[in-house]
This record gives structure tokens, sequence and C-alpha cells, in this order.
């Protein structure tokens, strides 16, 4: 910051504070990283019209949740907050795929983590898959199709799979992720192809085929690995514009950096630690981030269903109107257009 910039009538002295300690995404080189998502939510809040947040139910939901978190106090325990990654069977772990391969699985995941809507009112009526006796929907069969994938020797997380189109077709991502229900299919499958694709190629020119070379590129720092996958997978770019600026949303690049410090920082029984390699433990140390705070809640369309429900979140007559008018549109659309606009 030169030092004529004080004189200068458009000077904005906040920005230039919050740009000094890191505090906004246009934060100094020599700053600590910041993936700038919290500036563009609070750009959003200073200027929004249509929505706003309600001190008093903020107070009132933090008491509920803060009440629940005390009936359940195990399923939010401080003292080991990712223990709960290893005990979903579905998630990776260190024994059954090693270091390498749960950082490939998780990559994979979370490449393919978007658009599991489903028009079907009834669960049993919708895509599932079939894995290890039981029937998984939603987000978890995603993770059943590609462990199935993985125990019938389709190297689905491999990214020199993914370049190979003879090997990696349409075709094929329809057996991965074959139903256990008639008529129904996994949504986007030719767009989550294109995503495969795209990420193998990614790997190739940047990262010697390798999604570890991306995290130990990190520097140890959870910013840095949203800002990196942000910057070379167009799929995980996603930003928006309000009032002419844009907005980062940064959904699915967050969701993998928690994953991957799930994954490995509290993830890993003790008695496999002690069959890891030298190589092994380089990895996993490079999950050891110090600024986890930098990462903020996913947008999920889900949370500001909940915010608003708890009273949180406050929108205005015309806001509200539109959104009603929208939902019972929806509910009598025929099922083929709801399908056709969720996509």
């Amino acid at each position: 910051m030169a030092e004529g910039d004080y004189d200068n009538p458009t000077f904005d002295l906040l920005s230039a504070f919050k740009s000094r300690f890191g505090l906004s995404a246009d934060a100094a080189a020599d700053g600590p990283p910041t993936t700038g998502v919290l500036a563009s939510a609070e750009r959003v809040y200073d200027n929004s019209i249509d929505v706003s947040i309600s001190m008093a139910g903020t107070r009132i939901a933090a008491d509920r949740i803060w009440t629940a978190m005390q009936a359940a106090p195990s399923a939010y325990s401080a003292a080991s907050p990712n223990a709960a990654w290893a005990v979903h069977e579905l998630h990776p772990t260190v024994r059954e795929f090693g270091v390498r391969g749960c950082v490939d699985f998780v990559f994979t995941m979370d490449l393919l983590n978007f658009c599991f809507w489903s028009d079907e009112e009834v669960e049993q009526g919708r895509f599932a898959v079939e894995y290890r006796g039981q029937r998984w929907t939603g987000y978890w069969s995603m993770v059943a199709g590609l462990r199935r994938a993985l125990d019938e020797g389709v190297p689905i997380t491999s990214s020199d799979f993914w370049q190979s189109e003879e090997e990696c077709t349409l075709d094929c991502l329809k057996g991965v992720f074959r139903s256990a229900v008639d008529g129904q299919e996994m949504p986007l499958l030719k767009e989550r192809l294109e995503v495969l694709r795209e990420a193998g190629r990614v790997l190739y020119e940047n990262f010697s085929c390798n999604p570890v070379n991306i995290i130990t590129r990190s520097d140890g720092s959870a910013a840095r690995l949203v800002n990196l996958l942000v910057e070379h997978f167009p799929s995980f770019r996603d930003t928006t514009t309000y009032d002419e600026e844009r907005v980062k949303l940064l959904k699915r690049a967050q969701i993998l950096v928690a994953d991957l410090w799930a994954c490995f920082d509290g993830g890993i029984p003790p008695a496999d630690l002690d069959t890891l390699t030298i190589e092994d433990e380089d990895i996993i140390s490079a999950f050891d981030f110090d600024d986890m705070h930098e990462l903020t809640a996913f947008p999920d369309y889900r949370i500001p269903q909940m915010l608003h429900n708890l009273g949180v979140l406050s929108y205005s007559p015309p806001l509200d109107s539109a959104i009603r008018r929208k939902a019972r549109d929806h509910q009598a659309a025929p099922k083929s257009r709801r399908q056709r606009h969720h996509d």
C-alpha cells in the first residue's frame, strides 16, 4: 500500500485494514490465506434487501442447538471431533485402503458429490444402490457405488482410468452406479463423467496424476488447499454474481478439504498407526491444518430452509410469497419437468 493511497478520496480504510490482516479475499500476498467466502457473504449481508438475520431468532436457535448438544454429548464430543468418520461403514479407512487409497477415494467422492435429488416421494421408489445387503439412497448411494465398483475390480478412483475414453465411458458409469430400483438412474451421469474426465486432465497436467501433490502444495493450510482446488479444477469453482460483484460459495471444495481432514485427523484408529510407512506419515502430516476455522458452513439449499424455520433468517413479504408460489408450482408440475428444473 503506497503512502499516496491515503490521500485518495476513494481510499477505503476498513478494506485496507481487512486486506492487511487477511480478512478478505484481497489479502496481501504475505498475509494468512483466506478463501474469500466470508468476505463475499458479508458483502451480500450488508446489501441485502429481501433477506435479513434476526438477532433474537439467532439467540433462540443457539439455545435450542446447545440444548440438543447437551442432551447427546457423545455426538458432539470436542475431544475427538472426527472420530465419527471412521464409524460409518462406507467411509474409507486406512486399514482397508491405505493412506494414498483413502486420498484417492475421498477425492473421487467429492468430485461426484452433487445433485442426488429425487422427485419420488416414497424412499423405496428412489434411486438406490444395493451394497453389503443394504440399500443406500442419496449421497450414500454414490459412496456405496464407488465401493462396490472397487470390489468388482473397476479402478473408479484412479485418475488414469478417468482419462481413458475407452474404459471410463458413460456405460461404465451406469454400471458403477446401477440402481437397485427399476427405472431409476443416478442423476446427471453424463455431467459426472465430464467432471471425472476434466479432473483427470488437471491432475495429469499439474499434479503428476496424484491428488496427494495438491495437498502437499497447500503447506498445511486448509484455506490454501481450497484455493488451489478452485484455481485448478473448474468443477470446484462455484461462484455467482450479486450486485455485479462475484460471490464465492466454494461448497464442494470446502467439503473435500473437511472430509480429508476428518479422514486423517482423528479418523485413524490407534491400532492402524503401527502399519504406517514413513511416506504415509508424511502424507498424513500434510493434513495438520492450523486454519480449519477458515472454512465455512457449506451452502446446501437446506441450510436457509432450516435457518428460516428456526427464525434466524427473515424474508421480505415479496420474497416469501415468491418462494411459496414456486413451491406450489413445483408440486403441481409433472415429474419430467421437475427433474429438468433440478438438473
